[in-house]
């Protein structure tokens, strides 16, 4: 079974990505993929919105005779990776909650 991905959940996938090393689009979706079922055409508009907020910039490096655009977080979008990790954990622990126990129904 899987579950839905929402965009906020996957802006923060993204910026832990590309928090662990500036890398390329083709890169991360290989990386996301490892975990989630995820396309590149599904990507790319989430780093293009990232951008646009001002969360990741962006640098060209040639490689194997072309250029190579690479992913680099920003300082806002580290501030927001930060509140993406803390609203998973809120949300972990509620689900958990319901899962494993502890509600009083």
């Amino acid at each position: 079974m899987s579950y839905p991905i929402s965009s906020s959940l996957l802006d923060g996938i993204v910026l832990a990505v590309v928090e662990r090393e500036s890398t390329y689009g083709y890169r991360i979706t290989q990386d996301v993929q490892k975990v989630l079922d995820i396309s590149e055409s599904t990507l790319y508009p989430v780093l293009r919105r990232l951008m646009k907020d001002g969360c990741l910039t962006t640098y060209d490096q040639a490689y194997a005779g072309r250029n190579r655009r690479y992913y680099q977080i920003t300082d806002h979008g580290r501030a927001a990776l930060r509140q993406h990790r803390i609203d998973w954990q809120n949300y972990r622990s509620g689900i958990d909650t319901i899962f494993f126990g502890g509600v009083n129904q």
